[in-house]
């Protein structure tokens, strides 16, 4: 996905203007110092489950969250405990779970309750989804824009953290407040004297407070070294060495694996095995997995079908003589026809249907729509976020319980993944389109999934003819310099390794996440990285060739 990317590192920009003159003495930097390493790893608890006093609690070093539960189902849960933020989860049928997802912001924080005692459920929620900070530094930078109008960027020094995007600032007197609307964190500020009060909340519950006095210094950010010994049974020297040497910058893991057993695994800037990384567009993959399993659940026809069978009412105006050809499998190899191409050779950057643009909007399924059709379909294949954004329409219409409960219940509990996260479009639903958090570990495990043909520790997830179809080259993409073929939101290349030319079927998203899979090989492998507006989002498709495969 590729949502304002560099806005992704730091923050998007707010704005205000009110008081205006009183402003212009805090355009400055400012810097301050969280309380400790793990203010935001917090521990949930539901309490007394199934009893008249049972209770959702939520705290770090001080209780947070204290919200009584009046549910008549307790095998699912829907808990409101703060304005804006809000609980979903199904118990086990063992009893002995809860298996859900905490709403703040947009994002849906994937949590696994594990009973502790009685009917006591304990889980942890990570929000910056960093086990724990390597640097406490806070800053916050107030600078001014067009005529009395501020913009403000807070920034942690920890830059494992993806960034904020602050939005909705107020001010009153010498009282500001914002939203960071990605994780719901509210920020509320009392301005001072040579000083800003800043408070962090989930709602009107406070988490921590930080005293921020103008910056003096050149603010310390990332530049994390590892503790972790590399003792993978591959050797790779050289690759390593290119990438302390910032030959390769940015890159954060490479995790591989052969036969089913790792046989390298190693992290870099700091980032570790427990740490969900945001794997922008290479999630879309994720997103053809899905639609595999509720077809394999006959949840839909065929991929034949008209997307205009599953779309909303208030959408089948749009549904002309062309666009209603427009189908699953047309969607699944990016050959819908809309004028929907996100970047490269023949991008409309004027389009409603690019992803920059249909985000910008309070209605993005009517955006994309409403978008001219530039080709008939399932003839031509341009990328476009677009097309796999319909299809989680079309999913959230056929599936009984919320989408991403049948996510986590067909999917990843059965991959026993659970520490991650699922970006929301505007709907609260989960984004097709891309941004799924998770560690690298648990994306190989995903790759092993197709490459053991749907089957993980011989227990069947996805059909074996859904995999087969997911991996076959349709046509190739015509916006791209390398005419990559392409599948169900599966890229095909060959690469070239000891003179031999080797195939690799991948998930890929921007800044340089990728998942190859290489069935010749019997391998899977994982990069994840930080390259963003850069011109190195393709970097790992060099190490990969160039430094792995001769040793594979």
């Amino acid at each position: 996905m590729r949502i304002k990317n560099l806005i992704l590192i730091i923050s998007t920009l707010f704005s205000f203007s009110a008081y205006a003159q009183d402003m212009a003495e805090y355009t400055s930097g400012w810097e301050g110092i969280l309380e400790n390493p793990k203010v935001f790893n917090l521990k949930v608890e539901i309490e007394n489950l199934g009893k008249e006093n049972a209770k959702f609690k939520i705290s770090n070093n001080k209780k947070i969250i204290d919200y009584p539960i009046i549910a008549k189902n307790n095998k699912q849960l829907e808990i409101p405990f703060a304005e804006n933020y809000s609980f979903k989860g199904m118990l086990s049928k063992n009893g002995k779970e809860i298996n859900g997802f905490i709403k703040s912001g947009i994002l849906l924080y994937h949590l696994k309750l594990t009973q502790s005692d009685n009917n006591s459920f304990l889980g942890t929620w990570n929000i910056l989804m960093i086990d724990e900070l390597k640097s406490l530094n806070f800053y916050l930078s107030v600078e001014n824009g067009e005529g009395n109008k501020y913009e403000a960027y807070p920034i942690f020094g920890d830059n494992r953290f993806t960034g904020t995007w602050c939005d909705n600032f107020q001010k009153e007197n010498n009282l500001i407040s914002f939203i960071d609307f990605k994780t719901g964190l509210q920020f509320k500020g009392k301005l001072e004297k040579n000083k800003i009060q800043l408070s962090l909340l989930l709602g009107d519950n406070l988490l921590t407070e930080i005293e921020l006095k103008k910056s003096i210094t050149n603010w310390e950010i990332g530049g994390f070294k590892n503790d972790n010994n590399n003792t993978s049974i591959l050797k790779l020297t050289e690759m390593e060495n290119l990438i302390s040497k910032d030959s390769f910058p940015n890159t954060h893991s490479v995790v591989i694996s052969k036969k089913g057993e790792i046989i390298y695994e190693n992290y870099f800037d700091g980032y570790n095995a427990n740490i969900p990384h945001d794997m922008k567009s290479a999630s879309k993959s994720i997103s053809s997995a899905i639609v595999g399993i509720a077809k394999d659940k006959s949840l839909f026809k065929n991929v034949d079908q008209s997307i205009f069978d599953f779309l909303p009412e208030k959408y089948q105006t749009y549904n002309d003589s062309l666009k209603t050809k427009i189908n699953i499998q047309s969607l699944l190899t990016m050959s819908s026809g809309i004028d929907a191409i996100d970047y490269g050779i023949n991008a409309n950057p004027k389009s409603s249907a690019t992803e920059d643009n249909y985000q910008r909007t309070p209605d993005w399924i009517e955006a994309i729509l409403k978008a001219p059709m530039i080709h008939k379909p399932n003839t031509k294949a341009n990328y476009g976020s677009a097309n796999p954004a319909l299809l989680g329409v079309a999913m959230d219409s056929v599936v009984s319980e919320p989408l991403e409960l049948f996510i986590d219940k067909f999917l990843f509990q059965k991959l026993e993944i659970s520490n991650y996260i699922i970006q929301t479009d505007l709907r609260d639903k989960p984004y097709f389109g891309g941004g799924m958090y998770l560690t690298p570990k648990d994306m190989l495990k995903f790759g092993e999934l197709y490459l053991n043909k749907g089957k993980w520790k011989s227990k069947r997830i996805i059909s074996k003819k859904w995999v087969k179809n997911s991996f076959k080259n349709y046509r190739n993409l015509e916006n791209v310099t390398d005419k990559n073929g392409y599948g169900y939101l599966w890229w095909h290349n060959t690469y070239n390794a000891n003179e031999k030319n080797i195939k690799s079927i991948e998930a890929r998203g921007n800044g340089g996440q990728y998942i190859f899979v290489i069935p010749c090989l019997q391998t899977v492998v994982v990069i994840t990285s930080g390259n963003y507006r850069n011109g190195k989002t393709q970097q790992p498709e060099m190490i990969f060739e160039k430094h792995i495969l001769p040793y594979l």
